[in-house]
């Protein structure tokens, strides 16, 4: 390993000359106290920043294991290390000039969700740590400014590295109560199913946020309040008893006028499957892992999905056992979205009136009578959703105000009223019973099929060359094909859906082979995840790409969603 006086000789050998000579500095450098690697460098000052590693042995960096014991924890830790380097690295990056990229210092922005990242990796064997960041390599036009690089690595990268990635220099307070919170949230996740619920608000959570694209809390927001009908208290290791609207499993409806809340607090049960950082407000709103937000999605492709729960005879005598379309409709879209969700194992579907297509919600008794069951080729949601708890374990939380039937089906109607839940089931139930529904509900279905087995698309073998490119929150592209992931709203993290890519075609080259059921394929990468990291999908570490850990959920949505793939 070259040294970082080595390193200082080179950028004075290659000040002022073209671009390109900037690829001499590649490799690994002994700083003192740690490793920098460069591991690659941008082809100008205008393209993509170069990629820089920053490794700190555990003896050094010091962290006492007592933080990262448990997994979450681990996660919770890098979270907190990766915020305050990208924290310090902004009040550095720009100080060094130049055009184009020149000068930039980033790593990885979070959101309020704590997502494990490649972006800050914690070895919780050794202690060991592994940051990885993005540099604008300097440059007069497209010659090189070395003194300007020679700023960044040897003054204004150090100061970063410093102030997070080494324990002294912390606040020890602070770090408990982020393993705290995480070990907290993890019993509060862990004790969900034992009480017989799907979800927990906190009393005092702040569910509102500050505006339609942003994530932080609402200043001045009604705080949580938990109806006395479904309080639960909770004992945890570190917050001590903690009171909140415990959501039993089965079907739960959720209602109120218009902008009093409800998918407010749908979107908050719906981002409950992360922990959240402290601050956040939704600290302790925590749903069921593995939870799938379903929405119509017109125009999304299905490949031989089994829809045969929901849509039946069609006209044209297509099979709904093995559905294919390139331009699905709102019903069948969302039927699809159901049967997938299910698919990749979900114990709770949650659903918004306002983005689900009203065919596939409900008919209500007049128009049974005027179109007969037979000439109908759906089956509303609302004739199965009792079955899908009853039958097959899965609950429902929806949110509606158009149809009174839900009252018939659900266990528990919570009315929001002015950003306040209450628990109205009783008089719900009450004037459902002046109303009695009088659909004929159809004979229970067969459990949809899963053997799906997908085979390798030809055009991503492996050894050839694959564009892989991010399109921010709206989904990936592999080459010319792009996949549609706007309506995933479980997505948290641009960094999910690059890895979504990764996780694609690395099973196009390793695990589709057309004998492995879908479901085999996705428990292989999770597998693969769970040993390796995200490198797992990216075929090493070095030069490692900007990626979050999606949930499985998320993976099987991606491959559904992609048009190439070959069933």
């Amino acid at each position: 390993m070259q040294t970082s006086k080595e390193l200082q000789a080179l950028l004075a050998r290659i000040d002022r000359r073209g671009y390109p000579a900037y690829k001499d500095t590649r490799g690994a450098w002994q700083f003192p106290g740690y490793v920098l690697s460069i591991d690659h460098v941008q082809g100008d000052p205008f393209a993509a920043p170069s990629r820089l590693s920053v490794r700190v042995e555990g003896k050094t960096a010091a962290f006492p294991p007592e933080l990262y014991r448990l997994p979450c924890q681990r996660v919770a830790l890098q979270d907190a290390l990766t915020r305050q380097f990208g924290r310090l690295a902004g009040q550095v990056s720009f100080q060094a000039k130049g055009s184009g990229h020149s000068g930039l210092i980033a790593v990885s922005r979070c959101g309020q969700e704590v997502l494990e990242r490649t972006a800050c990796q914690l070895d919780p064997r050794s202690g060991g740590l592994v940051v990885r960041l993005e540099v604008g390599f300097p440059a007069n036009g497209r010659t090189i400014n070395a003194r300007e690089l020679e700023k960044i690595l040897f003054d204004l990268l150090p100061r970063c590295v410093q102030g997070a990635l080494l324990y002294r220099s912390w606040d020890p307070g602070r770090l408990r109560a982020v393993a705290d919170l995480a070990e907290d949230q993890h019993v509060l996740r862990e004790t969900l199913p034992k009480l017989g619920l799907c979800a927990f608000v906190a009393d005092g959570s702040i569910l509102p946020r500050a505006s339609g694209v942003s994530r932080r809390p609402m200043e001045g927001a009604v705080p949580f309040q938990t109806p006395p009908e479904l309080a639960v208290e909770i004992d945890l290791p570190h917050r001590g008893r903690l009171r909140g609207m415990g959501v039993p499993r089965g079907v739960t409806l959720i209602v109120g006028g218009g902008y009093h809340g409800k998918s407010t607090l749908l979107k908050a049960l719906e981002l409950g499957v992360y922990d959240h950082i402290a601050g956040d407000g939704r600290e302790y709103v925590v749903t069921d892992s593995s939870a799938v937000k379903i929405r119509a999605e017109d125009g999304r492709s299905i490949r031989k999905s089994d829809i045969s729960l929901f849509i039946n005879h069609l006209p044209n005598g297509r099979d709904t056992a093995a559905f294919t379309t390139e331009d699905a409709s709102g019903s069948t879209s969302q039927a699809a979205n159901v049967v997938e969700g299910l698919e990749a194992g979900a114990d709770l579907l949650l659903m918004d009136e306002d983005t689900s297509a009203t065919n596939f919600l409900i008919r209500d008794e007049l128009m049974e009578r005027v179109i007969h069951r037979d000439m109908e080729p759906i089956t509303p949601f609302l004739h199965r959703v009792r079955e899908l708890y009853e039958n097959w374990g899965v609950s429902t939380i929806i949110v509606a105000g158009s149809s009174g039937s839900w009252f018939h089906m659900a266990d528990r109607v919570i009315q929001m009223d002015r950003y306040v839940p209450r628990d109205i089931t009783a008089l719900a139930k009450q004037e459902a019973a002046a109303f009695p529904l009088e659909l004929q509900l159809p004979p229970p279905g067969s459990r949809p099929d899963f053997d799906r087995r997908p085979a390798p698309s030809p055009e991503l073998r492996e050894g050839d060359r694959v564009k892989l490119k991010n399109q921010g929150m709206d989904g990936v592209s592999l080459n010319r094909e792009t996949i549609d992931l706007r309506y995933v709203e479980q997505l948290a993290d641009s960094e999910q859906l690059t890895a979504l890519g990764y996780c694609l075609l690395y099973a196009q080259r390793h695990l589709l082979d057309g004998r492995r059921t879908l479901t085999q394929v996705v428990d292989a990468l999770e597998e693969a995840l769970d040993r390796q990291g995200l490198a797992a999908v990216c075929g090493g570490s070095a030069g490692l790409p900007a990626l979050a850990r999606p949930r499985r959920q998320e993976i099987f949505a991606c491959f559904n969603r992609f048009r190439g793939l070959r069933l």
